[in-house]
């Protein structure tokens, strides 16, 4: 998962609304989003070659989602992130124990983000820092380096999220997928310096990223209202680009 946008507390209808972009490499086999068996408690896409997933959301309504941090710390023979969305979806602890169970064990995973929900409440616990931060009522982005840093995509998505939520009285899950969909990479010094080589930071400084070998897999988009509904969005598209097809699913108020 690359790039996150949340609108917390912003909208009358909708106290909780994400906007997701998942990028990885196209030859990567993924499941699209699914109730998981046996139980069927977790909705989710998954990642067929480590078993994990990207973000989520529970039958409880809570969401959870990650994304990789753009390090030169990463490890081969560690445990794969995807496992932590699974994890987080399935305990029902505080967050402070979540938090602490992360700070323990945080160095069996490459370096990442997990977002996770707790009583409608967003946290983001960052692994380099070890540190867990909650998501305040308001606009968030989060993508390959700390929450709310000012990246180019992150700023212009945020921004772009903020002023169509403020003058929305009903939102159109269309509107939300233009935004995900700009392609636009902004000039070479205002690009992050993630230890990529320069050609790839271009590639990778749009919010929908469009590259043969590496790309947008899919758009997801939550909405929760204030009955605590959820209606998830999910758009899939392949190595070029192209929609190839979009699932609904619903799950009912857990009050």
């Amino acid at each position: 998962m690359c790039i996150l946008f949340f609108a917390i507390e912003s909208h009358p209808s909708y106290p909780l609304i994400i906007c997701a972009n998942r990028d990885e490499f196209h030859h990567r086999a993924t499941q699209p989003a699914h109730f998981w068996p046996p139980n069927n408690q977790i909705l989710a896409g998954k990642d067929l070659q480590a078993g994990g997933t990207w973000l989520g959301v529970n039958r409880k309504g809570q969401f959870a989602g990650i994304t990789n941090l753009r390090t030169q710390e990463t490890q081969d023979g560690v445990r794969s992130r995807g496992e932590l969305v699974l994890k987080a979806l399935a305990n029902h602890a505080l967050p402070t124990i979540t938090s602490q169970w992360l700070q323990a064990n945080h160095a069996n995973y490459n370096p990442f983000n997990l977002i996770f929900e707790h009583d409608n409440i967003l946290h983001c616990f960052n692994s380099h820092s070890t540190k867990t931060k909650t998501l305040t009522a308001g606009f968030h982005a989060v993508c390959n380096g700390d929450m709310d840093d000012v990246w180019p995509k992150m700023a212009n998505g945020q921004q772009a999220l903020q002023v169509y939520i403020t003058q929305a009285d009903t939102i159109n899950v269309e509107e939300l997928q233009r935004f995900m969909l700009d392609t636009s990479q902004p000039e070479d010094g205002l690009l992050p310096n993630t230890g990529v080589e320069l050609e790839w930071e271009r590639h990778l400084s749009s919010i929908f990223i469009q590259h043969p070998q590496y790309g947008t897999r899919s758009t997801t988009i939550i909405l929760k209202d204030t009955s605590g509904q959820i209606d998830f969005y999910e758009t899939r598209f392949d190595g070029k680009g192209r929609n190839l097809g979009r699932q609904h699913f619903q799950i009912a108020s857990s009050k």
